[in-house]
């Protein structure tokens, strides 16, 4: 079973971390390990029928990623290799670790979130809105849903599945969720704002106005970073004030987002650009564009240290 092999991955003899990118490339049917110190592409997987959820786990060493088209979970080592997969139907689509080496599915069809071991296998499963798309984590016992078609979020307890709260969004059409400094972060897609949300209180407490058609949400430095679908930027406030801080030209429909290991800046998937913009979270310059198989959107968590092992 794959949670033994995981056990032997972790027992192994200790390796020099490095800081790793898994960027899903829908268009090329591609999974591409990135070297974030160097830029380079490391290891690459075909996978077919439109690959672009993703979640990374260094502590389990593996990254998850599900075909859109077919609704495959897979599962694959850091250097590409195939660990296992499973089934799950055409809506699964958001994708999130657990920490225990499982994971967080959403049904995009079904409206429900599935949580999984690290063998692949149902812990439990809970309704949701309608069309959850984006699932995040706190690491401290919350997870959370996009709700995309219900226009709001769902705050579980990560360990039993129990519903905490369901809180209506600032904006239309909630995508991609990020937990951050005790607070819930909506990219809510059709109202150009980003929703602020006590996710403990299950109370919306603030919105940050975006680009049009944001996506998903990072952060680095002290500062919350947005992806503009449809302008080609990123948005870039204060996450302590909310504040408007700048805009950032990236690249061609970014959507994927996730903050550098380092905590120095972001990593952006450019779609149409078929590029991997690394933006400094101080100076905001782009700092490097790493060319991608194409259409990268690598939706979910994708960056992380690789943990000696």
């Amino acid at each position: 079973m794959r949670g033994a092999f995981l056990a032997l991955l972790l027992t192994g003899s200790p390796v020099l971390a490095g800081d790793l990118a898994f960027v899903t490339s829908q268009n090329a049917d591609a999974l591409s390990v990135i070297d974030l110190g160097t830029g380079a592409i490391i290891a690459t997987a075909d996978i077919p029928d439109a690959p672009a959820p993703v979640a990374y786990d260094p502590q389990a060493g593996c990254v998850y990623v599900i075909a859109a088209d077919s609704g495959r979970l897979h599962v694959l080592d850091e250097d590409a290799r195939p660990l296992a997969h499973r089934d799950l139907g055409a809506g699964a689509f958001g994708l999130a670790a657990a920490g225990d080496g499982g994971v967080f599915v959403t049904d995009w069809y079904g409206a429900r979130l599935t949580r999984l071991d690290a063998d692949l296998q149902p812990v439990w499963s809970a309704p949701t809105g309608d069309a959850p798309a984006g699932v995040a984590t706190d690491g401290m016992g919350l997870v959370a849903t996009a709700d995309r078609d219900s226009d709001q979020v769902s705050i579980f307890d990560a360990g039993t599945g129990a519903l905490l709260h369901r809180v209506a969004t600032a904006g239309a059409h909630p995508f991609g969720v990020t937990f951050h400094d005790g607070q819930l972060f909506s990219a809510d897609v059709q109202g150009d704002v980003v929703s602020v949300i006590d996710p403990v209180a299950g109370l919306l407490t603030g919105q940050v106005p975006t680009g049009s058609h944001p996506y998903a949400v990072a952060f680095a430095g002290g500062r919350g970073f947005v992806t503009d679908q449809y302008d080609g930027t990123v948005t870039v406030f204060d996450a302590a004030t909310l504040d408007p801080v700048a805009t950032v030209t990236v690249g061609d429909y970014p959507e994927g987002i996730a903050t550098l290991p380092d905590g120095s800046g972001v990593a952006v998937a450019n779609w149409d650009s078929d590029t991997l913009t690394i933006l400094d979270a101080k100076t905001l310059v782009v700092t490097h564009s790493i060319d991608m198989p194409s259409g990268p959107r690598a939706f979910g968590s994708f960056t992380g240290r690789q943990a000696p092992r």
